[in-house]
């Protein structure tokens, strides 16, 4: 019969921060979504699930298709053909915008350009409010953007659990691979990062 173990450390929880992080999908994973996937976390805290976007699996819209659904006008052609992200499977109605950094003239270092924006510690911002596909729609905005409908979400300790299980490694993530490489390059270019090889994953790696 198992005895219950006296050390309080064998009972913790694994206490893990994966904000500004990559998670890249092992071969594992046979959801259809998050097959082969990179997911950029934008939060992780103790107190609450992990949130981030999928940054590699285009919707079927581009953006200059999106802001015509949303009767919003495009200065801004050099993002027109770039494809709108599926982010996630939560909130798929709902548009989240990954962009640089916005510095607020005048403003306190805790005072936000967009009325609701994530500031990801160390990364980049994130922006739910229509407000800043307004200022992208007349010329203005963050220079590099990310759009995406939807976003990923655990459960507290859901993706922790998943981790140990090796359903997804886990990288810094460089922004290159967001704003500078193709959707098709990207997870191949995040697993570059670990200095890793997709085929060296694959369970039959190295057998004839």
């Amino acid at each position: 019969m198992a005895t219950k173990s006296s050390s309080p450390v064998a009972s913790s929880p694994v206490v893990m921060n994966l904000t500004n992080h990559f998670l890249i999908a092992m071969p594992g994973i046979r959801d259809s979504l998050f097959a082969g996937s990179v997911v950029y976390v934008c939060q992780h805290h103790a107190n609450a699930g992990p949130m981030g976007l999928i940054i590699n699996k285009p919707a079927d819209v581009n953006v200059a298709g999106l802001f015509r659904k949303l009767d919003l006008p495009l200065k801004r052609m050099e993002l027109a053909e770039q494809p709108v992200l599926c982010g996630g499977p939560v909130q798929s109605d709902r548009g989240f915008v990954l962009h640089d950094p916005i510095l607020v003239a005048g403003g306190a270092e805790d005072e936000f350009a967009y009325a609701a924006m994530l500031r990801v510690p160390g990364g980049l911002e994130m922006t739910s409010s229509r407000d800043v596909l307004e200022a992208i729609s007349i010329g203005a905005g963050p220079r590099r953007v990310c759009i995406a409908l939807g976003c990923a979400s655990w459960a507290r300790g859901q993706l922790e659990a998943e981790i140990g299980g090796n359903h997804w490694l886990t990288v810094p993530a460089d922004f290159a691979v967001m704003f500078d490489t193709p959707l098709a390059q990207r997870y191949d270019r995040a697993l570059a990062l670990l200095g890793v090889q997709a085929l060296a994953l694959m369970p039959d790696a190295g057998h004839a």
